[in-house]
């Protein structure tokens, strides 16, 4: 999926859509992907001169990634964040980095599932975090 069909999926739009691609999709994991660049507007004031991709915009990235599969899963729903567990960053991401996530279903309860998110950098995970969301609507 290019952006212009995670825009048809997801309700999220610029700047705060975080993902570029999805590279794999199905109704238990999805693979997306997204190149941080160095004009994003949030190095403006995240450690000028020192440019850091905040933690908690990696986390929005695993959950939207999550959303895009659970669309598909649900079709004609809407997912909403829930809570995080277990956020763990192990390394910087900064501009010109392309963050690799991947999200899968680790628990379904109808409604509310909870999904394992992974996002990495050339191979090296920056963050991991299990994430619980509820389905709204059909």
């Amino acid at each position: 999926m290019d952006i212009t069909a995670i825009k048809k999926l997801l309700p999220h739009r610029e700047p705060f859509l975080f993902i570029d691609e999805v590279l794999e999709k199905s109704t238990t994991r999805t693979v997306a992907k997204r190149v941080i660049r160095e004009d994003e507007f949030f190095f403006a004031g995240h450690f000028p001169g020192e440019p850091i991709l905040p933690g908690v915009l990696i986390i929005e990235a695993i959950a939207q990634t999550g959303g895009v599969m659970l669309m598909h899963r649900y079709r004609g729903s809407l997912p909403l964040f829930m809570g995080i567990d277990k956020a763990r960053f192990r390394r910087i991401v900064r501009p010109g980095d392309t963050l690799l996530l991947d999200v899968e279903i680790i628990h379904d309860r109808g409604r509310i599932v909870k999904l394992h998110g992974v996002a990495t950098v050339e191979g090296e995970t920056v963050c991991e975090a299990t994430i619980l969301a509820g389905v709204q609507g059909d």
